[in-house]
């Protein structure tokens, strides 16, 4: 599985490291991933996802099912 949030789409950016001498080498910065596993009480069924500590708040300010509901809206399975 990629390093994508399911809820929020956050990927992987590229970017340098600069040295104290100012020498740029590629680096990648990666979102902050947490597998979860969360309760879905309305199916009474539990789901696992891919999301980042963004998406977390997210889904602590709208609810769960809410963010189940848009994103089967958008094609994802869940």
């Amino acid at each position: 599985m990629a390093r994508v949030c399911q809820v929020t789409g956050k990927r992987p950016l590229s970017g340098h490291s600069v040295s104290h001498s100012n020498v740029k080498t590629k680096r990648k910065f990666n979102p902050n991933l947490q597998t979860k596993r969360l309760y879905l009480a309305e199916e009474d069924k539990w789901i696992t996802l891919k999301l980042s500590t963004d998406a977390l708040r997210t889904i602590n300010k709208k609810g769960l099912f809410a963010v189940v509901k848009e994103l089967r809206a958008s094609g994802v399975a869940v």
